[in-house]
């Protein structure tokens, strides 16, 4: 049995979960609505408060359904009650970000300013009262949505090695290499 498909996912009280014809899962709560075609064969219960996601047989193709709509269901319920949050942070000298009408604007060392227009569902804004360095925060109740854009927003400027300048996560530990040596 697959351990994270057999977990129940808890839905709390403010959170509905409707499954539908064909196995299209739509889940509604104080932050929004999000919905999912499940696969036909995985089966779907929802009873006092609990959804539970079982499988027919033990064939690997049923085995892999399992864990990954089990877990897609549990990010669906926990986004559209909590949310997801992404932080950036911008480290390097002249490295600038700014938020206006929901469009980033960042100066990240090139010759032009970069215009990042989030997806629909993804929220993003800037936090500059933190100490020296910009912080960038990615908001939306799609979990997969929200690490897609902050991937994005990370990959105009990754960190570099040497002195650290670019976007980084703030979780995120960049391994610093040594530069050059002057030869004797």
């Amino acid at each position: 049995m697959s351990r994270v498909g057999k977990l129940p996912i808890p839905v709390g009280d403010k959170v509905k979960v409707n499954v539908g014809s064909n196995n299209l899962v739509t889940v509604q709560g104080p932050k929004g609505q999000l919905s999912l075609r499940v696969d036909p064969d995985i089966n779907l219960e929802v009873e006092g408060g609990v959804l539970t996601v079982t499988r027919p047989t033990d064939q690997k193709r049923h085995r892999a359904m399992h864990g990954l709509y089990r877990a897609l269901l549990y990010n669906m319920v926990t986004g559209v009650s909590e949310g997801y949050k992404r932080e950036l942070e911008v480290i390097g000298v002249g490295f600038r970000a700014a938020e206006a009408n929901g469009v980033l604007e960042l100066a990240l060392g090139y010759s032009h300013p970069i215009f990042f227009v989030p997806p629909k569902g993804v929220t993003v804004s800037v936090d500059t009262k933190r100490g020296k360095n910009t912080f960038i925060i990615v908001e939306g109740i799609d979990k997969h949505l929200v690490g897609q854009t902050a991937a994005k927003i990370r990959s105009l400027r990754p960190p570099e090695p040497y002195k650290g300048k670019g976007v980084r996560y703030t979780d995120e530990s960049v391994r610093r290499k040594a530069g050059k040596t002057a030869a004797r």
